[in-house]
C-alpha cells in the first residue's frame, strides 16, 4: 500500500510526532511504500534510514501561505499517488480534505490532543482514529458522527526511535520518582510535588526526577523550591530518549488533568517502573483499567500521596506493581497498532469515496 502521512513537523518532544514517525517506520519495514509530508524537523534523518520518504509541506495558517500548501500538497497527491492519505494534526487535515475530494483518496484522521477545541476538525477524515476509548466517545459527543471513529490505542514498544540504546540507565538516586512531560498545568504536575512534599517528610531518602520542558517550567521550579524537600526534587529539562530515565527510576507518575493515552505511559511500562496515573481520559486504558498501574482520582494531592507511600513504605508492594506494569504489555506495541491502523485503511478504501460520505 502508498501510504502519505501529513503533520506540521518531524521534531522530537512532541507525543504526536513520536506516535507518527513510530507508525511510518512500521509501515515501511512491513512492505508499504511510506511518505510523510511535513515542515520538516528532528526524525527526517531516521526515516530517511528507515525507507520513509519525505516531502516538505508548509504548515504555517496564514491564509496564503495555507493556499500554496494546499497546491503543493495537491500535486504531491497527483504525482506519488497514494492508497491512502493520514493526517495527524488539525492544520493537516484542513490541507489534505480538498485534496483527498478531488483525487478521491480516503483520508485518514488522528485524534491524538482530544483537549484541543479544534480536534472536532479531524472529523472531515474518512475514517477517524481515536488514540483511546475515551477519546473515540469524547469524540462522538462532540459531534464527529460514530460510524467515522474507531479506536486504536496508542503504544509505543518496538519503536525505532530509541533503537541501540536499549542497555543504558540513568544512574539516579533511589528511590526515585520520575515525571516524564511538557510542564503544562493540564499534565497535574503542582499536584505531584504537593504529594512528594507529604511524602517526603516520610520517607527524606525519596527523591522526585522531572524530565521535560515548558512555559511553566520557572513556575514549578519556584514552587519546588519553596517546599522543604526542594532539594530533593530534579529538573532535568527536555531529554530526547527519556527511556534510560525510565530505566533508572523505581516509580514513574503521570498526573495528568486530561490525558487522550500518554505514550509515556507504554514507555515507562516497557522500562519496568512502578506506575500510578489519574483516572482520566486514556490513562486507565493504558494501565489495563488498573491491573499494571495504581490509578488515582485527578487533582488531588493527598490520594497520590498515598499511592506513592504505599510503594515507598513496603519494598514488596513496590516489587509487585514493577512487575505488574508487564501485565498484557504486548497490547502496547507498535506492531499491534500498526496492524490496527492498516485494518482501517482498509476499510476506508474499500467504502464510499471522501465525496460520496461528504454529500451524505
Amino acid at each position: 500500500m502508498r501510504i502519505l502521512h501529513i503533520l506540521n513537523h518531524t521534531n522530537q518532544l512532541n507525543g504526536h510526532v513520536h506516535a507518527a514517525v513510530d507508525l511510518a517506520c512500521a509501515q515501511s519495514a512491513d512492505g508499504h511504500q511510506v511518505m510523510i509530508a511535513s515542515g520538516g524537523g528532528d526524525f527526517d534523518a531516521l526515516l530517511a534510514r528507515e525507507g520513509v520518504e519525505t516531502a516538505r509541506i508548509d504548515h504555517n495558517r496564514k491564509p496564503l501561505v495555507l493556499a500554496g500548501s494546499v497546491l503543493r500538497l495537491r500535486r504531491l497527491v497527483r504525482d506519488w499517488q497514494p492508497d491512502v492519505v493520514h493526517a495527524h494534526m488539525m492544520t493537516s487535515a484542513v490541507l489534505a480534505w480538498p485534496v483527498c475530494r478531488l483525487a478521491g483518496v480516503p483520508l485518514i484522521t488522528t485524534v491524538h490532543n482530544a483537549f484541543e477545541k479544534s480536534a472536532v476538525l479531524m472529523g472531515l477524515g474518512t475514517r477517524v482514529i481515536a488514540v483511546s476509548e475515551a477519546v473515540r466517545q469524547s469524540m462522538q459527543t462532540r459531534g464527529i458522527p460514530a460510524r467515522k471513529l474507531v479506536t486504536v490505542l496508542n503504544g509505543t514498544i518496538g519503536t525505532v526511535r530509541f533503537r541501540g540504546r536499549e542497555a543504558m540507565r540513568e544512574p539516579l538516586d533511589h528511590p526515585a520518582i520520575l515525571f516524564v512531560a511538557g510542564l503544562h498545568p493540564r499534565k497535574g504536575l503542582p499536584d505531584l510535588i504537593d504529594a512528594f512534599a507529604i511524602v517526603h517528610a516520610r520517607h527524606p531518602e525519596a527523591r522526585l526526577y522531572i524530565v521535560g520542558e515548558g512555559p511553566f517550567r520557572d513556575a514549578y521550579e519556584d514552587m519546588a523550591r519553596a517546599l522543604p524537600c526542594g532539594a530533593a526534587v530534579t529538573f532535568a529539562g527536555g531529554q530526547r530518549d527519556p527511556s534510560p530515565w525510565m530505566r533508572g527510576a523505581d516509580i514513574f507518575v503521570l498526573p495528568s488533568h486530561d490525558e487522550p493515552a500518554g505514550l509515556v505511559l507504554s514507555e515507562a511500562r516497557e522500562a519496568g517502573c512502578a506506575v500510578i496515573g489519574t483516572r482520566v481520559g486514556g490513562i486507565p486504558e493504558m494501565l489495563d483499567r488498573g491491573a499494571a498501574g495504581i490509578l488515582v482520582p485527578p487533582g488531588d494531592p493527598p490520594a497520590l500521596a498515598e499511592a506513592l507511600d504505599q510503594l515507598l513504605s513496603d519494598p514488596a508492594a513496590l516489587a509487585d506493581w514493577r512487575a505488574k506494569s508487564q501485565i498484557n504489555i504486548d497490547n502496547l506495541t507498535i506492531g499491534r497498532v500498526m496492524r490496527q491502523t492498516l485494518d482501517v485503511y482498509v476499510t476506508a478504501r474499500a467504502g464510499k469515496s471522501p465525496r460520496q460520505r461528504v454529500a451524505a
